[in-house]
């Protein structure tokens, strides 16, 4: 009984160091990681001519720090103004990435190509989103400068 009454006289407290702090505990969720955004080589090396090489060396990588695959069909990849890559019948495994490229290939089980003939990612600033099948963010990375052409987030 009295084990009862304690743990009830720390939820006021701990509910207080959550109000401060903005978190306390990871959540059974994020303990056990997400798909997110990793990194963002948002200026390819060179000029920018167009070229089908110069597309896919712009490009972003898709991370699963989740210890079960995670099915990422019907998900969104999207910069700013909305152009939007869908992933089609994709899985990433656990601790496993996916790279989405932005000119046109052959799909990999690593590699995947988002098929278009101009950049996608704008070199002085932009923002990718990720977004799961039924339209909820799950993650974004943004920069606004050139910088060293690539970003990790």
């Amino acid at each position: 009984m009295s084990v009862r009454i304690r743990a009830r006289a720390a939820l006021p407290a701990l509910a207080g160091a959550v109000a401060l702090t903005g978190t306390l505990l990871s959540s059974p969720a994020e303990a056990a990681g997400r798909v997110y955004i990793y990194e963002v080589y948002y200026d390819s090396p060179g000029s920018d001519r167009g070229s089908n090489a110069s597309l896919n060396a712009e490009w972003v990588i898709i991370k699963n720090s989740k210890s079960t695959a995670v099915s990422l069909k019907g998900w969104k990849l999207k910069d700013k103004t909305g152009y939007t890559y869908t992933f089609g019948d994709v899985k990433v495994n656990a601790g496993k990435s996916k790279k989405v490229h932005t000119g046109k290939g052959t799909n990999t089980a690593y590699d995947k190509y988002w098929g278009r003939s101009w950049y996608v990612w704008n070199n002085t600033g932009d923002t990718a989103t990720l977004y799961r099948a039924g339209g909820v963010k799950a993650d974004d990375c943004s920069w606004s400068s050139i910088g060293k052409g690539y970003k990790y987030c």
